[in-house]
């Protein structure tokens, strides 16, 4: 009997954040190859869908983080906070469809 391919969740979180903030200058491509590679590190695709969101919730913190610590007024840097919402939002969109498809190849 074949034994099934077991991954790990945190191991493939790590690979999506390293390779997400290498490839960042590649728009839409930067973030499937994070998650295709993610997604085969996890070794399932529900585990790849899991591994998926710290990344992109680390990514949202560190932007709120800065931009908040840039500015000198609190509410001009909440606001350029959630702007760092929003490409964490457009980042985990490739980076979702990256992790399906690289948890679901064996």
């Amino acid at each position: 009997m074949a034994q099934a391919k077991q991954g790990s969740i945190v191991a493939a979180m790590g690979w999506m954040f390293v390779i997400s903030i290498l490839l960042f200058w590649l728009p839409v491509l930067g973030g499937l190859i994070a998650g295709f590679v993610g997604g085969k590190k996890a070794g399932s695709i529900g585990r790849a869908v899991v591994a998926v969101f710290l990344p992109g919730v680390l990514f949202f913190v560190i932007l709120f983080l800065l931009a908040a610590s840039l500015v000198g007024i609190p509410l001009i840097g909440i606001a350029a906070g959630m702007g760092g919402l929003m490409l964490s939002v457009l980042h985990v969109g490739p980076l979702l469809v990256g992790a399906i498809i690289g948890g679901a190849m064996d």
